[in-house]
């Protein structure tokens, strides 16, 4: 299959190219950027030199809709919003990773503070958590944020069994610097973020209202969740430590029979052993997505503990697990390797 990048000079698109290089059903068709175009992308990153040569091209809808089967958009929210459109139009799988078609019109235009897509667009992007997804008929695929995919996967199991109190629930997320994108700004400059840790977007980041919709179609009872996010002084990562009163007496080992029950078959949620925590370097730079858990007897809290790297089961590694479902392969293809560590 053809597919061409869309954003391929940031942070997301360098890691869908480093993806889908070594792929073994996929040729990169194309790659374009609306900042560069006409130089080779391995001018603007020299890791590239003597592994990957393609010149950045313009944005083409048309003769990108002659080359390619697929497009990935990796670019930030309110651009994809209209660059995806074309391509839609045309009939092509598109996957979009930015925020413009993950909420309604109103949400999107309360939450980013920007005019949304059309309805009739908006109406036709499937989300795409991959691992929940109910079908694979869908060809537009809006693909979730980073803090919604880590947040997500560690409530499915009780919020799907209603075994959580409803208005009990709390995520205190942490992301490393890689996730605020490419273009530097004072809160991740490097003075500012290295041996620190800054709260930010409290009460107001834009992953909320995708985490409550999706949390909603699972249980209906959910009606808001205690959401904070933290920017850590590492590269990559998402750390999330989620709590939720249980409904009724539990057991640390009932509910992790209940995870690995849910995530059997699922290649990429890996549900680690009792009194085991995941930590972020055992996911870096893969698509997995770690879990651990406990239960306390004395407060009834369930604590969740996910791990998951933001650029790859965050961004363009579920992009491409999204593509693979898509496009009938094996789940797993172009991203079975072993994460980096240490």
């Amino acid at each position: 299959m053809k597919v061409s990048i869309i954003g391929a000079t940031g942070y997301g698109g360098l890691e869908l190219l480093r993806l889908l290089h070594q792929h073994p059903h996929v040729e990169i068709a194309s790659l374009h950027s609306f900042s560069a175009q006409t130089e080779d992308i391995s001018r603007f990153y020299p890791h590239l030199h003597t592994v990957y040569h393609q010149a950045l091209a313009e944005i083409d809808a048309v003769k990108i809709a002659e080359e390619s089967e697929a497009v990935f958009l990796a670019t930030p929210s309110g651009v994809a919003k209209d660059a995806a459109q074309p391509f839609i139009d045309a009939g092509m799988k598109v996957i979009d990773l930015s925020g413009d078609f993950r909420l309604s019109k109103e949400g999107y235009e309360k939450w980013y503070n920007k005019d949304a897509a059309p309805d009739a667009y908006l109406e036709q992007a499937e989300y795409g958590l991959a691992e929940w997804r109910t079908g694979t008929d869908a060809t537009f695929i809006s693909n979730p944020g980073c803090y919604a995919t880590a947040t997500l996967l560690g409530l499915a199991p009780l919020v799907m069994q209603y075994l959580v109190v409803e208005d009990s629930i709390i995520v205190d997320a942490k992301s490393g610097i890689s996730g605020a994108g490419k273009t530097p700004s004072e809160n991740t400059h490097f003075p500012e973020t290295n041996e620190n840790m800054t709260l930010y977007r409290m009460n107001k980041h834009q992953h909320i209202p995708e985490i409550m919709r999706q949390l909603q179609v699972w249980n209906e009872n959910i009606d808001a969740i205690t959401f904070s996010t933290s920017l850590i002084p590492v590269t990559r990562g998402i750390f999330a430590t989620i709590y939720a009163k249980a409904k009724a007496g539990t057991t640390t080992e009932e509910l992790l029979a209940l995870y690995r029950e849910s995530y059997d078959g699922k290649p990429f949620v890996r549900i680690q052993a009792q009194d085991v925590y995941p930590t972020l370097k055992q996911v870096t730079a893969s698509n997995f997505c770690d879990i651990g858990l406990c239960y306390n007897e004395r407060t009834n809290m369930i604590t969740i503990v996910v791990v998951i790297d933001n650029l790859v089961k965050g961004a363009a590694g579920q992009a491409i697990q999204n593509l693979n479902l898509m496009a009938g392969f094996d789940e797993t293809a172009g991203l079975d390797f072993i994460p980096v560590y240490p």
